[in-house]
């Protein structure tokens, strides 16, 4: 691109995202036809039955009562120490690993993917996930200069697919030392799928199996979604494992105050390190923090601050799990819905445990998703299916959508 004013590696830069598109061809279907026509099933934001974005009510309330101080004034580039011992107790509730353990505050779970990336894979090596992934996983891996790679996230028979994950790890580590491999779940985005504790076994013991001699892993868990299991301590119960695992495997988790305290806009997250080596660890808090003083300078107090007075005190940290609780127990009525009629409609849906999104395969999903919009149904296309945000629909126009999907899917 000679007639180009960028830098060799940022010319040709485009990126369409399917969310936002789909998020703004509702919004001018709700304005021609009125809210109640449309269905909605794009946005990945928690609305109530009334189809408005969720605010838990205990999280505003400390929100709204900060002092000038709690909103105007700068943190520092780490973050705040209580906000990290905070983000570290929420991320592992009663199965916090045995091992050394730090946290980096970043702009929600898409900055912790991103500090990870650039700090522990090497320039232009691949980043290993699985082939359904939150598409911006693609962006985050090519703007720092890396490449994302997929195994099969999913058997003939719906499992976990061991035998494709093993075997791309090995492919990988015989062309580079290091490999990064990101893992969402549980409640995986977009499926809704949740590893087992038999497949996290057969995960790590394969992770240790290569993280030998001079080759490396760092596995991320990104955990944007766990606060919506159905039993949220009980399902941390895989954390433990990460108690035994070789040095030359360096563990983080991506934490977000976007979905478990309804913070979206704040953009509040965290990256937390989890090793065996004391060294790993401070390596890890240099870098990442030098990472989040170039990248982003600050972050948001408020939430920060919001979440330090939450966990001060365990009357209200209760009643935000509470509160929380009960759109747990409004979206899997949602799913239940979909998810039965589903099945009386003969339509393959990939494997739902819980959280926010079902996924529908699909030979043509952007050709599927334009004959949805013909019955002002809106879901957002991804490669080989369409996501449905069970988040965003309230249960009474969950009735009759999974039948509106296998009509359009035999039509395309």
């Amino acid at each position: 691109m000679a007639d180009s004013r960028l830098a060799l590696h940022a010319q040709g830069k485009v990126y369409i995202d399917e969310v936002f598109d789909a998020v703004a061809a509702v919004g001018q279907a709700k304005a021609k036809y009125g809210q109640e026509n449309v269905v909605d099933a794009t946005i990945g934001s928690l609305c109530d039955e009334d189809e408005k974005l969720v605010l838990l009510p205990t999280v505003e309330k400390v929100f709204r009562g900060l002092g000038n101080n709690d909103i105007n004034a700068y943190s520092n580039s780490r973050g705040l120490p209580e906000y990290h011992s905070a983000a570290i107790t929420q991320t592992f509730g009663d199965n916090k690993p045995e091992a050394y353990i730090e946290a980096v505050a970043t702009p929600g779970g898409s900055g912790a993917v991103h500090n990870l990336i650039w700090n522990y894979a090497n320039i232009g090596d691949a980043v290993l996930t699985h082939d359904w992934y939150w598409q911006p996983y693609s962006v985050l891996c090519s703007d720092s200069l890396h490449r994302l790679e997929t195994f099969s996230f999913f058997d003939e028979q719906l499992q976990f697919n061991i035998k494709s994950f093993e075997k791309k790890v090995y492919e990988l580590l015989a062309k580079q030392e290091t490999l990064v491999v990101i893992l969402n779940t549980p409640n995986h985005n977009p499926t809704g799928y949740t590893l087992t504790d038999a497949e996290w076994d057969q995960v790590l013991l394969t992770i240790n199996q290569c993280a030998k001699g001079n080759k490396t892993i760092t596995l991320l868990v990104d955990i944007a979604y766990i606060d919506y299991l159905a039993e949220p301590n009980k399902g941390r119960k895989f954390m433990k494992k990460f108690s035994s695992l070789s040095k030359n495997v360096f563990t983080a988790f991506s934490f977000s105050m976007s979905k478990g305290f309804t913070l979206y806009g704040q953009r509040m997250g965290a990256l937390i390190g989890v090793s065996q080596d004391k060294n790993a660890i401070e390596e890890f808090v240099n870098a990442t923090n030098i990472t989040c003083r170039s990248r982003w300078s600050n972050l948001s107090r408020a939430a920060m601050t919001t979440m330090i007075g939450i966990y001060k005190d365990q009357t209200l940290l209760d009643q935000v799990g509470r509160e929380r609780y009960q759109y747990v127990e409004i979206m899997r009525q949602r799913a239940k819905v979909f998810v039965q009629e589903a099945k009386d409609a003969n339509l393959k849906i990939l494997p739902y445990c819980g959280g926010f999104f079902i996924t529908v395969p699909a030979t043509d999903p952007v050709a599927t998703s334009n004959r949805l919009r013909q019955s002002n149904i809106y879901v957002v296309p991804v490669a080989n299916g369409m996501r449905i945000a069970v988040c965003a629909v309230p249960t009474k126009k969950m009735y009759g959508f999974a039948g509106k999907v296998a009509e359009a899917l035999a039509n395309s």
